[in-house]
């Protein structure tokens, strides 16, 4: 049977809706993700090739925001006088050529004719003036970055930085974390595979495998049958450093629960795992997970201030063998998933971040019993939030010591990703999301001198 040829995709009606979802994320401060859940929700005569072009093409703008910016603000004549939805279309049209498109195809697909035409062939001249900026504003632009965060970056990487940028300005791969409650990596592998994935190990994580198929991941039989989670790999790696063993174990930041699925795999559905969050509303998502997981020893808990909510933490204070804080942060770790972060992203904000950090540590450490580990962790490249938050703890509470790594990960894995004792993952490097975690034992009392 001869296969069928693809539906040609209708440019006009992708462009249109690219913009509505566009113009609600800049214009309307909508979040990324639920400004296209939104629009797209709306708009259900669009195949689904169509729909992928969407969210590509608005998440490659808002990638190359900055550089598409200054392009059209310096190279296109009259782009301050266009209507606003005009100037829209024409970054969109500048960040499909920073995709690789060719200027004739995205002038066919957006209809621009005339000068709309040769502007668009031209407006890469304007990279001449970046080259009259001083390189750190350079770099930010080309990197679409805030000033600050991207001088953040050139003081963890160095001469690596625009490679890092790079890799953060791309689509990031879809990882899946085999739910070894119900499955071995081989079986996912194999289950993946005659439902048409192409799918592999990953290089990592001894639990992932990546999925280099486009699909509906959440419509896999494999995927309904809970025998894999969608999780970054250097999430994987985040977890595996709690190590946590069939007693009790706390979750402190649960989220939607990757980590705490992964922990209750670690755990073998034994012992108790704690689940703590303020944000009852993902809680909820973690419970209907734990059903398709199989995962039975979660104990789920919503938190707020008062005293009452807080009861489930204070009956817990030295009791925990593990305590994981993966703690909210900036996100500049996800920048490629989350693209619109960074422009919401402040030095206030990110200072707001650390204190919070900060205060987590205080309220959950106690849980951690004496020969117990509290294992701290961010999505973030900041060093603010990862290693200076760390190093404060330590020296506020002598009743901690920061362990290395490499006694979860093991001595081969952990040289490739730790540094300095912790882990360390940067998309350029790993391939993962950036990623950073630390192992803090809470030290045993002395034993009595003998008389």
């Amino acid at each position: 049977m001869t296969p069928k040829a693809p539906r040609r995709l209708r440019e006009d009606l992708i462009a249109q809706v690219c913009l509505e979802a566009y113009g609600g994320v800049r214009r309307d401060g909508r979040l990324a993700d639920r400004a296209l859940d939104f629009v797209l929700r709306q708009r259900k005569q669009l195949y689904s090739s169509e729909r992928r072009a969407v969210a590509e093409r608005v998440y490659a703008l808002l990638r190359r925001q900055r550089l598409v910016d200054f392009l059209v603000e310096k190279g296109w004549k009259g782009f301050a006088e266009l209507a606003v939805s005009k100037q829209d279309l024409v970054r969109l049209g500048v960040a499909r050529l920073l995709e690789g498109d060719t200027a004739d195809e995205v002038a066919d697909g957006l209809s621009f004719k005339g000068d709309d035409a040769r502007r668009l062939r031209h407006v890469f001249d304007a990279r001449v003036k970046l080259e009259k900026l001083s390189s750190l504003e350079r770099f930010a632009i080309e990197a679409s970055l805030p000033d600050f965060a991207a001088q953040k970056l050139v003081e963890e990487v160095g001469d690596e930085a625009m490679e890092a940028a790079e890799a953060m300005n791309v689509r990031g791969p879809l990882f899946g974390r085999v739910n070894t409650l119900r499955a071995t990596r081989e079986q996912v592998l194999t289950a993946l595979t005659r439902e048409g994935v192409e799918v592999h190990e990953t290089a990592l994580s001894p639990l992932g495998v990546r999925l280099e198929t486009r699909t509906n991941v959440y419509s896999l039989e494999a995927f309904k049958q809970g025998l894999f989670e969608v999780q970054d790999e250097g999430s994987q790696l985040l977890g595996m450093l709690v190590d946590a063993p069939p007693t009790k174990v706390v979750d402190a930041c649960a989220g939607a629960g990757g980590k705490t699925l992964q922990l209750a795999a670690q755990m073998k559905n034994r012992g108790e795992l704690f689940a703590f969050d303020v944000d009852a509303r993902r809680l909820d998502e973690l419970r209907e997970r734990t059903r398709r997981a199989d995962a039975h020893n979660v104990r789920v808990r919503a938190l707020t201030d008062d005293d009452e909510a807080l009861a489930p933490v204070s009956a817990l204070v030295g009791q925990a063998h593990r305590v994981l804080i993966d703690a909210p942060c900036s996100g500049s770790g996800t920048f490629r998933r989350k693209p619109d972060g960074r422009y919401r992203l402040t030095e206030a904000s990110l200072a707001e971040h650390v204190a919070l950090q900060k205060r987590l540590l205080e309220r959950f450490s106690p849980l951690v019993r004496p020969g117990g580990l509290l294992v701290y962790g961010t999505c973030s490249f900041f060093r603010d939030e990862n290693e200076a938050v760390v190093e404060d703890f330590l020296g506020r509470h002598p009743e901690y010591r920061l362990l290395p790594a490499e006694r979860s990960l093991g001595a081969p894995l952990a040289g490739q990703t730790c540094r300095e004792g912790m882990l360390r993952l940067f998309p350029h490097r790993h391939g993962t999301d950036a990623f950073f975690g630390a192992i803090l034992e809470r030290k045993a009392p002395a034993a009595p001198r003998g008389g």
